[in-house]
């Protein structure tokens, strides 16, 4: 067996009701004053007000910051930084979807005061301490409440990435009451962001490991088992739950074998359009697993014995599968669909190759002209 390395979050609670226990797990971890991330259709909906005041069952004061946008932009993490130290809070909660969560991660860092935000940018460069940090997805999509990892945008069309293990939360708490309210095309787009995780984990070129294989298969199980349930049933809890597991589990998974060619050239589709992340990476999955297909058969084979019946013979039985999942879920089948214009297709290629730390994970090589191919094939789609 090859050496390999595996980090994970070191407190993971889950179930139904999880969040009520807030106000006991901050004293625990010795937070009197949090600072509670989170965006403004969190608010708008409702979920923000029981977690707060299962918060402050246990904390003298608890303060928030609801401007998260998607994408999260240096201004906004400045501005969440701004909140935090004008409240005196001494611990962050992010509470959402990838956005808040990955802005809490690195306020908490930034609040110590040892290290600016430009400082942080690449693989472990993070040297300070952090403020007490617990995590509550809202999603059952991005996994970033056990990854080491924060995604900031930089500029108007780029991105950058801070990886360390010190963003890995004290606690995450998976509480699937939380995802009740979800609309079904974000169900829809998480789900798939998820499943894409569990894939790109189990074919990982460079860190793949038994523990991460054993976690993105039962994370696909889940997810692929329980997707279309959740968009026909939202309200049927253990569904959702299932969800929110396998999200994590996916999460758990890529957080030590790392994504690779369809999030390298989602994150271009995201930067230029706005794009949902989970629909950038859907619309990049079958043109993908089909590129890779010729190194990838017996990994893709395995794996397309998770997915619920009828899935079709071979490779190509597995990628239509997912084709069928995506269509059923009512988003775009193509770029053209989703109003990517063909003659940027060279421009997102050019883009692409600035992903090296994701594709140098692809199992097979991905240049710019392939990365071109790729992006005419999801351009045309698959309707």
């Amino acid at each position: 067996m090859t050496a390999f390395q595996f980090n994970t979050v070191s407190d993971l609670r889950v179930g139904a009701g999880a969040a009520q226990q807030l106000g006991a797990l901050c004293q625990q971890l010795g937070i009197t004053k949090p600072l509670i991330v989170t965006d403004p259709g969190l608010v708008q909906i409702g979920l923000l007000d029981p977690v707060r005041e299962s918060v402050a069952r246990g904390c003298d004061e608890v303060s928030v910051f609801s401007d998260v946008t998607a994408d999260p932009s240096e201004s906004v993490v400045e501005a969440a930084l701004h909140t935090l130290m004008t409240a005196s809070a001494d611990g962050v909660i992010g509470l959402g979807g990838g956005s808040s969560m990955d802005v809490a991660k690195v306020i908490a860092v930034l609040a110590t005061g040892q290290q600016s935000l430009p400082e942080l940018y690449g693989v472990d460069q993070v040297t300070s301490e952090r403020l007490p940090l617990v995590l509550i997805p809202t999603t059952a999509g991005t996994g970033s409440e056990v990854t080491p990892v924060a995604v900031i945008t930089t500029g108007a069309t780029t991105k950058a990435g801070i990886s360390s293990a010190r963003l890995l939360p004290d606690v995450a708490v998976l509480d699937p009451q939380l995802t009740l309210g979800l609309p079904p095309h974000v169900s829809a787009m998480t789900g798939i962001d998820a499943m894409v995780h569990a894939i790109e984990a189990f074919t990982s070129k460079v860190k793949k490991n038994p523990i991460s294989d054993t976690l993105a298969r039962r994370a696909l199980q889940l997810l692929a088992g329980h997707q279309r349930r959740v968009l026909s049933h939202p309200n049927d809890m253990a569904a959702r739950e299932a969800m929110l597991l396998g999200a994590t589990l996916a999460g758990q998974a890529f957080a030590n074998a790392p994504v690779a060619a369809v999030h390298a050239l989602a994150y271009p589709l995201g930067g230029h359009y706005h794009m949902p992340h989970g629909l950038s990476n859907a619309l990049m999955l079958p043109a993908v697993l089909r590129f890779n297909a010729p190194v990838c058969e017996a990994l893709y084979l395995d794996l397309a014995t998770l997915l619920p019946q009828p899935v079709g013979p071979g490779v190509e039985g597995f990628v239509v599968w997912f084709e069928q999942l995506i269509a059923d879920a009512g988003l775009p089948q193509s770029l053209s669909d989703a109003k990517v214009p063909e003659q940027d297709l060279p421009m997102l290629a050019s883009d692409a190759m600035q992903q090296q730390r994701l594709l140098v994970n692809n199992p097979v090589t991905v240049d710019e002209s392939a990365a071109l191919a790729l992006y005419r094939s999801a351009w045309e789609g698959w309707a």
